[in-house]
């Protein structure tokens, strides 16, 4: 009986550290995917407007494309 209770409380107490952040993440890295996940879902655009949610998540990926592109031109000059 001990050993079930003491079984319980271990998940318990891992569960709790788990929605805290401890085991994958601090919560300040948490926080920042969080983010960034918003920023390209177009969390912040006008959910009744689907042609601005979607126009907002494809400039911002465009976005993303681009400087990427710019990443590997700079550093393709760099390295010449």
């Amino acid at each position: 009986m001990k050993d079930d209770e003491t079984v319980r409380q271990a998940k318990r107490t891992l569960d709790r550290i788990g929605e805290e952040g401890g085991l994958s993440a601090t919560p300040a890295m948490k926080s920042a995917t969080t983010s960034v996940r918003d920023h390209f879902a177009a969390r912040d655009a006008d959910t009744s407007d689907r042609i601005e949610v979607w126009g907002t998540r494809i400039a911002r990926g465009l976005a993303l494309v681009a400087f990427c592109a710019l990443v590997v031109w700079l550093l393709g000059q760099v390295w010449r």
